[in-house]
């Protein structure tokens, strides 16, 4: 029957049904053809590069030479000769103990050194006489033996005079308090007229050299075993210079221009934390570094000469907790476990799951999923805005030990 001979009712019924076929049509074309289509993703080759293997310890400054200025002789401080905060030299005069007793006792200790010369000089020349007498037959051996033990004695009398002067000579100068050590000097905890006691060691100032400084770092056995057997292995190599430089970060996480030096590791652990205690020394010409800060040290472990890196970003985390990428295999998408390893200027070390010359995804793996096809284009880091990690021979940070230590 023609259209124009149905009812009106059934004719927009056969109308709507028409236009529901065009639409779903439509979609169909529109999903076959968006499943079509290849997802741009902006990709790496990984290539082997050689790096050298540092670890990222926490650390404490340590002043090199740390001297604590306390009082030698009991007494009254009279002055104070120096301004706190301040740079000293060895040598020079921080305070003035009331030196009017140690004086007195002083000139005392030298008149009985007189006295025991005098003595001593009386005894010698009576010993003498009689040496020749004896020989004379003019006295008995009695007398002249008690001659030689009156020198003698005498003699010894000098001595103990001579040393009872020296020590008051040394409580003399013990009043003019001097610094042990070039360095910078901090408060004073005493004032002038304060009472300070030589049988207390009263604790007057303290002097710090920090011109150069030693950081004391600690390190896990765990982290020492693994590498141990990295080493062994031949995964990692010694540097040349076989020197373990340090490289440190301040607080706020920018770099420290001067690098240092590892003295040495400890070879006992501690049985409270079970880690090993390091030290090295840093140059610190502009006193940057302060006794107490805290830093982060990277210490030079070795060099991997075959490491493959990826930018942080394209490390993702799957559902099973476990680090995976995107990699792109005949221009689809397929996700790999890897295991990571060291940072490198915002790059990550693959241990295991690539090879070199896989494809691996940087940006827009968000959009692509396992399976579907996507066009590679290589990843412009500086149009990205990341960092230039390109370098060969990077300094490498681990994150391996992230504890601070107390």
């Amino acid at each position: 029957m023609p259209y124009n001979k149905l009812p009106l009712r059934q004719c927009a019924g056969v109308l709507a049904i028409s236009a529901l076929f065009l639409v779903s049509a439509c979609s169909e074309e529109q999903q076959s053809a968006s499943a079509d289509m290849a997802m741009p993703v902006s990709v790496v080759e990984l290539k082997p590069q050689s790096v050298e293997i540092s670890a990222n310890l926490p650390g404490r400054v340590e002043a090199i030479k740390d001297a604590e200025i306390r009082a030698r002789v009991t007494g009254i401080v009279t002055a104070i000769n120096f301004e706190q905060g301040s740079e000293v030299e060895k040598g020079q005069s921080l305070f003035k103990i009331d030196p009017a007793q140690y004086q007195a006792a002083r000139n005392q200790a030298e008149a009985q050194l007189q006295r025991a010369q005098a003595d001593y000089k009386a005894a010698q020349a009576l010993a003498n006489r009689y040496a020749r007498l004896i020989k004379a037959n003019a006295i008995s051996q009695q007398e002249y033996d008690n001659a030689i033990a009156q020198a003698g004695q005498a003699k010894a009398a000098q001595a103990a005079a001579k040393a009872a002067l020296d020590s008051a000579e040394i409580d003399l100068g013990y009043t003019d308090v001097t610094s042990p050590i070039s360095g910078r000097i901090g408060k004073s905890f005493v004032t002038e007229g304060a009472l300070v006691s030589a049988t207390q060691a009263t604790l007057m100032a303290s002097v710090q050299q920090i011109d150069k400084v030693y950081i004391d770092i600690t390190r896990s056995t765990s982290q020492l075993a693994e590498l141990r057997r990295a080493l062994e292995s031949g995964e990692l190599k010694q540097s040349s210079d076989g020197a373990a430089q340090v490289t440190v970060a301040l607080e706020d996480g920018s770099p420290y221009k001067h690098k240092g030096k590892l003295l040495f590791s400890g070879i006992s652990v501690d049985p409270g934390t079970g880690q090993v205690s390091m030290r090295a020394e840093v140059s610190n010409p502009d006193q940057i570094l302060l006794p107490g800060m805290y830093v982060r040290v990277s210490v030079q472990q070795g060099i991997d000469e075959n490491a493959l890196l990826v930018p942080d970003q394209a490390i993702q985390r799957g559902a099973d907790g476990l680090n995976t990428v995107l990699t792109v295999v005949d221009e689809k998408v397929q996700p790999v476990a890897v295991s990571t390893g060291a940072k490198v200027n915002g790059k990550t070390v693959i241990k295991s799951g690539l090879e070199p010359g896989a494809i691996v995804i940087v940006e827009g793996f968000q959009k692509a999923r396992p399976g579907s096809p996507v066009k590679p284009i290589p990843w412009d880091k500086e149009a990205s805005g990341a960092g230039d990690t390109s370098n060969t021979k990077d300094q490498q940070t681990s994150n391996s030990n992230t504890d601070e230590i107390k």
